[in-house]
């Protein structure tokens, strides 16, 4: 389908896409597939073919023409010909693009599921408890664990731990609205204004640093 939700904070642009197009159709959304054909070959899970394409189809969106995507050794994404940064993420069924002219953006989505609620103890400090028990926990929940993912990628350092070095704030989590977090890892405790997005389907969370 065409793009699903798109979000604007100031110069950064995050684009939802709901996949539902079959690999083909995809495919055929591109002038020039030929600059895409080796990163896709990579790939022999469908769905995992399906979500790259859908990736590329919405940065075209969000752009207005075709960009290829390269990757640092790290494994972080970033346009070949240098005019913005970007950051994506996929979940089942979703995938989403942030895109800035000039400063590090991250993005992350996550299916909305229980899930979360067994694993909580990875990532939630004692201090965060009290948000996630002021509403609907599971996606409270998500909320935190989308946020760190979104901190961690604009952060770019492997060693982060999520419970020892970033912190969410105390809020009140609505359907859509931003939160405070902070990290501890660089010894600088670089503040985060979190962007955020409540879906039936998923959560959705995004930053810059500036």
């Amino acid at each position: 389908m065409p793009l699903y939700r798109i979000y604007k904070e100031k110069d950064l642009t995050v684009g939802v896409w709901k996949v539902d197009e079959t690999i083909e159709q995809l495919r055929s959304m591109f002038h020039q597939f030929s600059i895409y054909e080796e990163g896709f070959m990579r790939f022999t899970a469908e769905k995992r073919k399906q979500e790259w394409l859908a990736v590329r189809v919405l940065l075209k969106e969000l752009c207005g023409e075709e960009k290829e995507i390269v990757y640092l050794p790290s494994g972080k994404p970033y346009l070949k010909d240098g005019s913005a940064r970007i950051s994506f993420s996929h979940t089942q069924g979703y995938v989403a693009v942030a895109i800035h002219p000039s400063l590090e953006a991250g993005v992350d989505i996550e299916q909305y599921g229980t899930r979360v609620q067994r694993v909580a103890s990875r990532f939630i400090r004692e201090d965060e408890w009290p948000t996630i028990q002021s509403g609907d926990e599971i996606y409270a929940l998500l909320l935190h664990w989308s946020a760190k993912e979104t901190m961690y990628k604009l952060m770019e350092d492997e060693a982060v731990d999520f419970i020892d070095h970033l912190h969410i704030h105390t809020f009140v989590p609505q359907a859509s609205g931003s939160f405070e977090a902070v990290e501890y890892r660089s010894g600088r405790d670089r503040k985060f204004l979190i962007h955020y997005d409540t879906h039936p389907d998923y959560v959705l969370t995004f930053a810059c640093l500036d």
